[in-house]
């Protein structure tokens, strides 16, 4: 019986990390907000223990923070820690592109080619929350298109590192998105070398305009719960 509860705890312990997860990658959480445990209990319906053991383990990934005498909080990436993670994303993700355009399948361009459709109305909005998720999962679409499974864990890796990044990419939210376009075209093509420049040029952009955020309005107001008091 002791056994049975203990996989029945861990296995709750698993669904609320999942939620909260999912909770970051569609940005619930600002870079350094504060993350209320005991509000995530009453939402995801569990006890505090099953929720404290899923934040210590996004804790222990660098996604949240534990502050003493304060509480926990989403991460807020310094610019240069951000600029790392997207020159190792670029050279990764080059990578996956090249590959893809040699092994991506009817099925996937069709997945993609939806996608693209979708971005379009969003980007139109200007719906940046909207066009976050939807470059997540396109972006994801290559990696699966690579058929290298440690190429795709090691992207996804170094993409959830990124979430607590927060950026205000509407200067470029129409560059974003036509690049992609230019990808799918590579890829359609099956043009390895063209797939990797739409990628390598996707990723300077965002790199570009980290750096041309730093102090300025633009990081500071993405990153603006930074220094909360608990």
């Amino acid at each position: 019986m002791m056994m049975t509860t203990k996989v029945s705890r861990q296995r709750l312990s698993n669904q609320v990390y999942d939620i909260l997860k999912e909770m970051i990658a569609n940005y619930r959480f600002s870079p350094g907000a504060r993350i209320n445990v005991e509000q995530i209990a009453k939402e995801v319906g569990a006890s505090r223990t099953p929720v404290w053991e899923a934040v210590h383990r996004l804790i222990q990934e660098g996604l949240l923070e534990n502050i003493p005498n304060r509480g926990v909080f989403m991460v807020a990436l310094k610019p240069e820690k951000a600029i790392e993670l997207y020159e190792v994303r670029n050279a990764l993700e080059g990578l996956a592109a090249g590959l893809a355009a040699v092994n991506i399948d009817a099925k996937t361009l069709k997945k993609m080619k939806k996608s693209l459709e979708e971005q379009a109305k969003v980007v139109e909005a200007g719906d940046l929350v909207g066009y976050s998720q939807l470059d997540y999962e396109f972006h994801a679409l290559v990696y699966e298109a690579s058929r290298n499974r440690t190429l795709k864990e090691m992207l996804e890796e170094v993409k959830s590192k990124m979430r607590p990044i927060g950026m205000h990419i509407s200067p470029v939210l129409t560059d974003l998105y036509r690049d992609h376009v230019d990808l799918l075209d590579a890829l359609e093509r099956h043009d390895a070398h063209g797939a990797e420049v739409a990628f390598t040029r996707h990723n300077s952009r965002m790199i570009e305009l980290i750096e041309k955020s730093v102090g300025s309005d633009t990081w500071k107001g993405a990153h603006k719960n930074t220094d909360k008091k608990g």
